[in-house]
């Protein structure tokens, strides 16, 4: 399932007509972009001196802001948490990631809930506020701090159903519950029919709440893309007539600044736009740009593998492939076809640039996993690809999604996203933990490959998900979806579950792969819009790459 790019591989001659007969074919638009991001030259991503100093005097004026609510014991809890939560979705919070998690972990301890509620957690929208930053920040807290909230048949108070802004808090909130969370379920059914008639009321006029309802109904935030929210949420920001003016400005100057700084490095990468802003999704900070680099490089060669796999090879050149990326030999390369011999030289100069990145900070011994993690990969593709060959059917779901989950792809991203982080962040440990197929990565990968099977059905000729549940259980390809959905929404949970449970050591390598899920989220909800770029997808990237923000 990894991104489709358009490329034209060379054919050997001999024998090509036959070979040609033996090949599977399959048609991909041409890239939208043309040359367009290769006009991004250094004079204009450069970021001058004036901006830089700018940003620097915004960014210790909001610290100075932040550390003084965090400070004033006189200030409620809820006026910190708001902040917190400006700060977060306008994007910026990376520039404080020590004080927020400092805050949060003060309120966090200093809460102690003992079954019943006080006055002050009976408003509901800050229940739900602190509920929602302490999970995303690894803290569990209890589901059952909405109970007060509900009445006897499990819905909510009539006295809080009015409250339009609580309701969205609680929407917000309930979508990083866990398996066996019934009481959150039950609140994103109800809220979003609330929320849905709220839009529907033509006396709301509330502008800026109204655009945020209108928002999460479409993506909610624990399901955003950090970059793609932050564009979103600023526009909606400044709609608040109560909205912090320097906060804002600095929100604003920030993000065409990182802009200037992704515009540079996706010129560099050329024509693999849409792998780029795959990458933008699991880490867009500036600290992040080997990493990126490194990421979005493999990314687009997994991509064309994907693509050799299922369309272009043969079962034999595919066999004798597979064989050389097992052995990693370069003397093997000359037993490949000109076109395998081409792709296989491309892999073997990346990886030679990741070693001498790594050796630069001394963190060699990443190669190994990311060379294991491409292997583990291109077996699985070879899999797949004797059973289109075959015209092989697996009997189970349980035999098919123990060779898909591998081929999603996202096994292999998860562990080649740590590959180019800092060494002081991410540890051998964390590679070991990783490649041990943790919980946390099975779910991605079973997100990732159920929903490009359901949005692709009937479009890749390929065996899917919906085929073999359809043919285990006998049903149709309606109840075939609706199964897997609710699949889906049991592997997000247990993501959930995941990043609860974590560390604040181990919060940066988790939030890798739940960044990953955020854009399947966002690029297979309802179409595939990765493979066809022509869609929404366009605009989207669009908005976070080319466009800026005008700041007066």
């Amino acid at each position: 399932m990894m991104p489709q790019l358009s490329s034209a591989v060379p054919i050997t001659p001999n024998d090509a007509c036959l070979e040609d007969a033996r090949r599977r074919s399959v048609t991909y638009h041409p890239s939208v972009w043309g040359s367009h991001f290769l006009k991004y030259t250094s004079h204009v991503t450069e970021i001058s001196v004036a901006e830089n100093e700018e940003l620097e005097s915004q960014k210790a004026t909001v610290r100075n802001l932040l550390m003084s609510q965090i400070q004033d014991d006189s200030l409620s809890p809820h006026k910190k948490l708001q902040l917190i939560d400006a700060i977060q979705r306008l994007g910026v919070a990376y520039h404080f990631e020590i004080e927020i998690e400092n805050s949060l972990r003060y309120i966090y301890e200093t809460y102690e809930y003992d079954g019943e509620d006080n006055i002050n957690n009976n408003d509901l929208h800050f229940v739900a506020l602190r509920f929602r930053l302490l999970r995303q920040q690894g803290y569990f807290v209890p589901c059952d701090v909405f109970n007060k909230c509900m009445d006897g048949d499990g819905n909510l108070k009539e006295s809080i159903a009015n409250n339009i802004e609580a309701i969205l808090s609680l929407y917000e909130a309930a979508h990083l519950g866990i398996d066996g969370e019934d009481i959150l379920d039950k609140a994103i059914s109800f809220c979003t029919s609330f929320l849905e008639s709220y839009l529907v009321d033509q006396n709301n006029n509330c502008i800026y709440l109204a655009k945020q309802v209108s928002e999460a109904l479409n993506i909610p935030i624990h399901k955003s893309v950090i970059r793609l929210g932050a564009r979103k949420f600023i526009s909606i920001y400044q709609e608040n007539e109560s909205h912090d003016k320097t906060l804002l400005h600095f929100a604003k100057l920030d993000f065409n600044i990182i802009q200037k700084l992704h515009q540079k490095e996706v010129g560099d990468l050329t024509r693999i736009v849409e792998c780029y802003f795959w990458i933008l999704a699991v880490y867009f900070e500036p600290k992040y740009n080997v990493a990126r680099t490194i990421l979005t490089k493999i990314i687009a060669l997994a991509s064309v593998a994907d693509d050799i796999y299922d369309v272009h090879g043969t079962q034999d050149e595919l066999e004798l492939f597979t064989d050389f990326i097992q052995s990693w030999d370069v003397i093997a390369l000359e037993q490949l076809p000109q076109y395998m011999r081409i792709y296989s030289t491309a892999l073997l100069d990346v990886y030679d640039e990741i070693e001498d990145e790594m050796t630069k900070i001394d963190t060699s011994y990443r190669l190994h996993y990311a060379k294991q993690e491409m292997k583990k990969l291109m077996r699985a593709y070879l899999e797949e690809a004797k059973w289109s060959y075959s015209n092989y059917m697996p009997s189970t779901m349980e035999e098919y999604m123990k060779v898909a989950v591998v081929s999603a792809g996202y096994m292999m991203t998860s562990t080649l996203s740590l590959v180019g982080m800092e060494e002081n962040t991410v540890t051998n440990e964390h590679f070991d933990w990783i490649t041990s197929e943790p919980l946390i990565v099975r779910a991605a990968c079973t997100v990732a490959r159920l929903m490009d099977d359901i949005v692709g059905y009937g479009f890749e000729e390929k065996i899917s998900a919906v085929d073999c549940y359809m043919n285990e259980n006998g049903c149709s390809k309606t109840e075939a979806i609706a199964e897997l959905e609710k699949q889906v929404k049991k592997a997000r949970k247990d993501i959930n579950k995941e990043c609860i449970s974590t560390t604040a050591s181990d919060l940066p390598i988790v939030l890798r792969v739940l960044n990953l899920t955020r854009l399947i989220d966002l690029l297979y909800s309802g179409e595939d819009g990765y493979t066809n770029s022509e869609t929404n997808t366009k605009e989207i990237i669009k908005s976070v790459l080319i466009e800026p923000f005008t700041i007066n």
